[in-house]
């Protein structure tokens, strides 16, 4: 079973939704255990923080897939492969039992997800090449207990959970046919509310570095 060395220190770490608090955050406790962060926004007034916490950024929607693309091909050149894509893009909208599930919110809350599917996709070579790859998104404790005022909401997260279980599977399954030790891991954190919670995210995420693949791949952890 392969240990982590080093943790998270002289890894690449790509952000993804930077410029929430949980995003500063989680790239603050990066750069201070030793990381190399690329954090990804689309407002660069809003990436200013960032910058002065250590961190490398880049300007991208991810929810265009050509967009990513080229942010790959940046990242690969200034930076090389990437040992670590935290998901950390969101949002909230919901309310108003089943009838108030619009389809405009509905739309809003796919962005996650659509974002989601194009950075995984861009990093998911980068991740089974690191002898330490890690994925990682923050879901709800609404995908087990979901309400009427929050279906849409829930719906997204469960489809996101079940987007980075195939990423773990992918992971297991190039390491079983490569006949070589698990080394990449795509981890879903739940959380009732992230509110608060920031500070322990961000410990949680530098710690993924700390334990086994074998450990965490395909996990659900609740904070």
């Amino acid at each position: 079973m392969p240990t982590p060395e080093h943790g998270v220190a002289g890894k690449l770490v790509l952000v993804a939704g930077a410029t929430s608090t949980s995003g500063l955050a989680a790239t603050r406790a990066l750069v201070s255990a030793g990381a190399r962060v690329v954090a990804v926004g689309r407002d660069v007034d809003r990436l200013a923080p960032l910058v002065e916490s250590g961190a490398s950024v880049e300007v991208c929607d991810l929810g265009d897939e050509t967009a990513v693309a080229a942010l790959g091909t940046r990242v690969h050149e200034t930076h090389g492969p990437v040992d670590g894509v935290l998901h950390l893009v969101g949002g909230w909208r919901g309310g108003g039992g089943l009838a108030g599930q619009s389809d405009d919110d509905f739309t809003f809350l796919l962005g996650s997800l659509t974002a989601l599917r194009h950075v995984s996709r861009a990093f998911d070579a980068d991740l089974r090449a690191s002898d330490a790859g890690r994925l990682a998104i923050v879901s709800s404790t609404a995908v087990a207990r979901p309400l009427a005022g929050g279906a849409n909401y829930a719906a997204v997260k469960a489809a996101s959970e079940a987007w980075a279980r195939a990423v773990a599977q992918g992971f297991a399954k190039a390491a079983r046919d490569a006949a070589a030790p698990l080394a990449a891991a795509s981890v879903i954190f739940r959380v009732k509310s992230l509110a608060g919670l920031e500070g322990r995210l961000a410990d949680a995420l530098v710690g993924l570095w700390d334990t086994p693949a074998t450990d965490i791949n395909d996990q659900v952890i609740e904070l």
